[in-house]
């Protein structure tokens, strides 16, 4: 056994992972604890090196916290020397985006990764451990003979899926990711105790800063920040997640310090959703799933590909489109004009272009309101 069952894991938040007496193997009695037991397994990747957890560790805001040549910009692969090419996103609040779908609009709104190709937290749950360049597994053979030599896995994938389930390669991963999805919805992963969501609940007050930013944040006169960062209509529903997950093309320049360390070459354009095989519409290029803010603080790099390391970096950007100071067109982190975007022709200018100017005070007092979406037991990582 690799994965330690039995141990508290995140602060005993799982508890039917119980121990039986007398040295047996662990007794997995519910397909979260099952999930639980997987997402922390490094014997799922082919050199027995990485886990679910690698790339989203629970004690990091469900990022990577690993640093590479790349920094922390993307993440390295079960062979040690893979990086890829986009950012590993939170998988905290992942729950709460839809299945991937096309609304009567048009716009795709929904799924998982960056691109949305997996409809939902199982589909998810189900890439890396076959992905070449992160836990490079080469088939759903492989991975059930390494289940089949856990007697816990033995045990608990037939109580809980089917007596045959482990007969068959796609039915035992498909049982896999679904454990892990089962998982990966519980409140472990969406606690909803940040200092705002203790606000909404009379618990605490936010500083000066901390409710000019909120204002801001859902005004529809000052920021354009809640046309993409907003879900509920109220501004004070108590299960905001803080994104509408649509798809936007935000500008977003090439992370060039990545794409001269991970070989995939300095003429490759990330195609974004297109990159979705349900999306075959060329003007979806460019565009990237719009991220919860749920925990945005302790999460960073940012941006699909990693590109900026501080958060007011991220609001400096957005800015740019609505100022026409000099200063505001250099990007603080390379003291150079903020590089153009991977893809031009299908920028979300209608929304980048919505409202005004923001002077320093409320640039740091959005920081400081997004500073207030941390769940509680990752406040110690804040700056």
């Amino acid at each position: 056994m690799t994965m330690g069952l039995g141990s508290t894991r995140i602060g005993g938040a799982i508890a039917a992972v119980v121990l039986a007496t007398g040295g047996a193997a662990a007794e997995i009695t519910s397909k979260a604890a099952l999930g639980e037991a997987l997402y922390f397994d490094t014997n799922l990747s082919l050199n027995g090196t990485q886990s679910c957890a690698s790339c989203h560790d629970p004690d990091y805001g469900f990022v990577d916290p690993r640093e590479t040549d790349a920094g922390r910009a993307v993440s390295l692969g079960d062979d040690g020397e893979s990086l890829g090419d986009r950012n590993a996103p939170t998988a905290s609040y992942a729950r709460f985006s839809p299945r991937f779908h096309q609304r009567e609009d048009g716009a795709y709104v929904g799924g998982q990764f960056w691109d949305g190709r997996a409809d939902d937290l199982a589909g998810q749950a189900g890439g890396p451990p076959l992905n070449p360049g992160e836990m490079a597994m080469p088939d759903t053979a492989a991975v059930l003979e390494r289940l089949l030599q856990d007697p816990t896995y033995v045990a608990a994938f037939p109580a809980l899926y089917g007596d045959d389930v482990l007969e068959d390669a796609d039915r035992a991963y498909a049982a896999l990711a679904d454990s892990i999805a089962a998982f990966e919805s519980t409140d472990v992963f969406a606690p909803f105790d940040s200092k705002y969501d203790r606000f909404l609940r009379g618990e605490v007050e936010l500083t000066r800063d901390e409710e000019l930013g909120r204002l801001l944040f859902f005004s529809q006169q000052f920021t354009n920040c809640n046309q993409c960062h907003q879900l509920k209509t109220s501004a004070i529903d108590p299960g905001e997640t803080f994104s509408n997950y649509e798809y936007h093309n935000i500008g977003t320049p090439v992370n060039v310090a990545v794409r001269g360390l991970n070989g995939v070459g300095a003429a490759h354009v990330d195609p974004g959703l297109l990159a979705n095989p349900a999306v075959t519409d060329a003007a979806q290029a460019g565009k990237f799933k719009v991220p919860t803010l749920r925990n945005v603080a302790v999460t960073g790099p940012y941006m699909h590909n990693g590109v900026f390391a501080d958060l007011r970096t991220v609001v400096l950007f957005y800015n740019k489109y609505n100022s026409k100071s000099a200063k505001r067109q250099i990007n603080p982190e390379t003291g150079q004009t903020w590089a153009a975007p991977e893809v031009a022709e299908t920028l979300s200018m209608d929304i980048l272009t919505d409202g005004p100017a923001l002077e320093n005070e409320r640039i740091d007092a959005l920081v400081a309101f997004m500073k207030t979406l941390t769940d509680q037991r990752y406040e110690h990582l804040l700056e």
